[in-house]
């Protein structure tokens, strides 16, 4: 049997029972051979490939719906609905996106890319089902870090007024990003240790092999019930209305089968607790799932990546804030279930500072809370949140950091393009929702040099909230000073004076404004050029003096272009009554795709050439100077 040869589940169907396994061995096979060259989430993937079989077994996409929580385990459904040939192509430009996504498929029912959305929508489709009559099945899957997730228990919450069916699969390989915490992850963590649990159904199956006569499976089954009801406290799920099953083996396929077929008859919402491994089946994401969770290329043998060369500024921020902790006993850090991607693992693994570190699971709302309450006390606490992910946070950042004034650290890291994670990681709308609250200092580094000074001056902070942004990666690769400098609030680095161009690079998109400074000069034009440094507040003086005496500004950044830092300098302009025109290099209104990012800056226009394109284009439309003058004069005598 060819395996690619599966188009559509349909294929999958009219495979032979026995060659089930050999197809699960075929796609581990291709995962780790394809995304050795692409880089991808090679260990959810590995552990969801029985599941994921089993169930295009048994229902039927696109009517029957999968709603995958994060969806970052949804290569395999991907290689099971016609998209086998190009899974090489994963999370590469103009390839398939690491998620799902409605437009990609229509077996992908919803797109997804942060934690905790699967039971909520999955739910309002059984409720559309059942108010248009028709006669689906909805599975939703998510694994057990969303169910720290606080939207997943507001589902949960109403689940009971559903009444029909409903089949949630609780995912459980123990680990999320890094290793999941909090009371409910320990639960699912004691369930899977348990030696009780671990020669359960083995006992069980041994005693109906052994005893003969009527009813001697129902016995059995009582039995195994029995002493799954001891290790397992149902009753949290079958409180919120749900029946549940299992624990269950998800490498098991024909078990799978098997509890699929038999809960797609079940008339009431249900759900199935299934055990998986991250990364079964591929020993190097065994040693090490936080590592494969997601990653770059690697090699296939060992499961080595190519090491930075030089420090990312996740490293640094985790470098330097366990170095401030050492001195200044008030900071804290607070992470949402990712030590790993933010740096923070340095301070969570320093034994002078750990035991001010805070890994409260992937619950950003009660991360914003949990960092006002320490704020409260006199404590700093540097709330450490990839930007995408600060979105969920965002009534807290108004409602209790910025309304009360509290000195919380805001630490963004992936600020800006992403890359190959795509919309849903992408940090492009952080100064839009961040620079409007009152109250807040906003600051973005021109190189890792200039970030630690910010983490410097924030740790120094204290009169109220303040923020810095910061790309995924590496930057310039210049190196902090041993001692850093605490920078004065609001003011800008005028790095060069200029009279005909004025240049404002914001952040790691400096380096494109003196690529573009070093243009126009060899073109014979007097360039001034600006580092803002501070978003919030803004060096007012220092643009304005820019924008008197320059005929065009053009600003830099990282971020969309609607409610951006460039939107803010035209804000300025305008409020001062100063016309100097503004171009802008930023991102377009829209969610921009997947892909390398060199590729997608020059798809979308960001670029020094772009930018000398903008600049000359703005020149040429304004007036002749000599004739703007004769014609003031003229206006002057007729009046």
């Amino acid at each position: 049997m060819n395996f690619p040869e599966i188009k559509s589940p349909e294929d999958l169907k009219k495979l032979p029972e026995e060659q089930l396994n050999d197809l699960a061995a075929e796609i581990r096979r291709v995962l780790i051979e394809s995304l050795s060259q692409t880089g991808g989430h090679l260990g959810p993937n590995l552990g969801v490939v029985e599941l994921t079989i089993a169930l295009h077994r048994v229902f039927d996409t696109p009517k029957d719906k999968f709603v995958f929580d994060v969806s970052h385990q949804g290569y395999v459904h991907k290689m099971l609905t016609g998209r086998w040939n190009k899974i090489d192509t994963i999370r590469q430009y103009e390839g398939l996106n690491g998620f799902l996504l409605r437009s990609e498929s229509e077996h992908d029912c919803y797109g997804a890319g942060h934690a905790g959305t699967a039971l909520s929508a999955a739910l309002g489709m059984a409720t559309a089902r059942k108010l248009k009559g028709t006669d689906n099945h909805v599975v939703a899957v998510a694994g057990d870090a969303a169910f720290t997730c606080g939207p997943t228990f507001e589902a949960l919450n109403n689940v009971a007024n559903l009444e029909s069916p409903f089949i949630i699969v609780l995912n459980d390989n123990e680990w999320s990003i890094d290793k999941n915490v909090g009371a409910i992850a320990k639960y699912f963590n004691k369930i899977t240790t348990s030696k009780a649990y671990a020669g359960l159904h083995d006992a069980a199956a041994n005693f109906v092999a052994k005893t003969m006569g009527k009813g001697v499976s129902r016995l059995a089954s009582k039995v195994e019930q029995g002493a799954k009801n001891v290790l397992v406290p149902s009753v949290l799920f079958e409180e919120f209305g749900l029946r549940y099953y299992g624990p269950i083996d998800g490498h098991d396929l024909p078990l799978l089968i098997k509890t699929f077929e038999f809960l797609k008859e079940q008339k009431e919402p249900v759900i199935l607790h299934i055990i998986t491994e991250k990364g079964h089946g591929y020993q190097p994401a065994l040693d090490k799932p936080d590592k494969f969770h997601g990653l770059g290329k690697y090699k296939i043998e060992t499961g080595e990546t190519d090491p930075a060369s030089v420090p990312t500024y996740s490293q640094i921020y985790g470098e330097f804030l366990t170095k401030f902790a050492k001195e200044d006993e008030k900071i804290t850090a607070i992470t949402a279930a990712m030590p790993g991607g933010t740096g923070l693992a340095t301070f969570r693994d320093n034994e002078e500072v750990n035991d001010r570190y805070f890994d409260v699971g992937i619950a950003e709302e009660h991360a914003a809370l949990f960092a006002s309450g320490l704020a409260t006390q006199g404590l700093k606490p540097f709330l450490t949140i990839y930007s995408t992910f600060m979105q969920r946070a965002f009534d807290m950042l108004v409602h209790d950091i910025g309304i009360q004034n509290l000195p919380v650290r805001l630490c963004m890291d992936r600020a800006g393009l992403s890359g190959d994670d795509g919309p849903t990681h992408h940090g492009l709308f952080d100064i839009g929702y961040l620079r409007h609250v009152p109250n807040f200092v906003f600051m973005q580094p021109k190189d890792e040099e200039e970030f630690v000074d910010m983490l410097w001056t924030m740790a120094n902070h204290d009169s109220g909230p303040i923020a810095v942004r910061y790309p995924r990666g590496s930057g310039t690769g210049a190196k902090p000073k041993n001692k850093p400098q605490e920078l004065e609030i609001g003011k800008a680095e005028v790095v060069q004076i200029g009279n005909d161009i004025g240049l404002i690079g914001l952040g790691h998109l400096f380096s494109m404004a003196e690529q573009t400074c070093t243009s126009l000069e060899e073109q014979g034009h007097s360039v001034e050029l600006i580092n803002p440094r501070f978003i919030k507040p803004m060096d007012a003086s220092a643009i304005k003096a820019m924008a008197s005496k320059v005929k065009v500004i053009c600003t830099f950044e990282d971020h969309v272009l609607h409610n951006g830092f460039g939107a803010a300098v035209i804000e300025l302009l305008h409020e001062s009554e100063i016309n100097t025109p503004v171009v802008r290099i930023g991102w377009p209104d829209e969610f921009v795709e997947h892909g390398n990012i060199p590729a997608l800056r020059e798809k979308h226009g960001l670029s020094h050439e772009h930018a000398i394109s903008l600049i000359n284009e703005k020149l040429e439309s304004l007036p002749n100077q000599s004739q703007q003058v004769t014609e003031e004069a003229s206006s002057k005598e007729y009046a």
